[in-house]
């Protein structure tokens, strides 16, 4: 029984993945250069890599089965978008090392991801709020304020998150800056602020770190990750005060709005009700 049930859904999955043309191509295509990069770290011996590959094939599900398990539809660009996502942090940042290779590249993700999280929230708020069993009507400043909330709240729970895998594995997920000014009231011995300027070197236990400055651990990563995620989620709140108060008709946004998904493309409900 559990078989069928699992088989059903994996085949309403797949007619959800086929559905849309354009997103179906660019899935296909995210799928193969991810089961190719996963065979030759294999063959590296990159074992961490391989298990990133197999994750990342499981994330690119995860708009396809976000619409099946709770009957909305994605608008075609926003699952691209959140496709070339995930590839782009997971495989070209994390394997690829795009994170090191350009700096910009961290902060064009969180800033992506900030606008992305902003129209997440205002879509379920929207969805709320339009549902036949709740009615009621919310001004689209506590909409937006709503939906730029629920960005930050992802912001810093992703934040979260990077310091406990450096604290408790080790990792350096919250990359340090080097810094060249220092302010602090912790050095002196009577709490007054101590500055140091033109720091050139650091030397711990003896040994001279090479990188010709001071190392900032995850503390300035952190907050530029927060300030261009709220960038990003405040432009979406911008968009979307103006997209209610003109009553859906400002197209961008509509690129950005999950829908609730009609009967007809219910592929769960269709496999039921096909198998019986």
């Amino acid at each position: 029984m559990k078989k069928s049930i699992f088989s059903r859904f994996m085949k309403a999955l797949a007619m959800e993945i086929r559905e849309h043309k354009s997103t179906f191509i660019v899935y296909s295509v995210l799928r193969l250069a991810v089961i190719a990069v996963g065979i030759l770290q294999f063959f590296n011996g990159n074992y961490e890599n391989v298990f990133l590959c197999i994750l990342t094939l499981i994330l690119l599900m995860v708009p396809s089965f976000i619409q099946l398990t709770f009957k909305v539809e994605l608008p075609t660009t926003l699952e691209i978008i959140i496709l070339l996502f995930i590839f782009a942090a997971e495989i070209l940042g994390e394997i690829d090392d795009y994170y090191l290779l350009f700096p910009f590249w961290d902060t064009m993700l969180h800033t992506i991801n900030g606008f992305l999280a902003a129209a997440i929230g205002f879509s379920l708020v929207t969805l709320l709020n339009d549902s036949e069993k709740i009615q009621f009507e919310l001004s689209p400043i506590f909409v937006v304020i709503v939906a730029f909330c629920f960005s930050m709240t992802i912001g810093v729970v992703w934040e979260f998150f990077e310091f406990g895998m450096d604290q408790i594995f080790g990792m350096d997920t919250q990359k340090d800056t080097i810094i060249h000014i220092l302010n602090s009231v912790s050095i002196s011995a009577d709490g007054s602020m101590t500055t140091f300027r033109d720091i050139g070197n650091v030397v711990i236990d003896g040994t001279a770190l090479p990188i010709h400055g001071y190392l900032d651990i995850g503390l300035i990563d952190t907050m530029q990750d927060l300030i261009v995620n709220f960038i990003g989620a405040s432009v979406f709140s911008v968009f979307g005060f103006f997209y209610i108060k003109f009553k859906g008709k400002i197209n961008l946004v509509n690129r950005f709005i999950p829908t609730k998904k009609s009967k007809d493309r219910d592929y769960l409900e269709k496999v039921i009700n096909d198998a019986e």
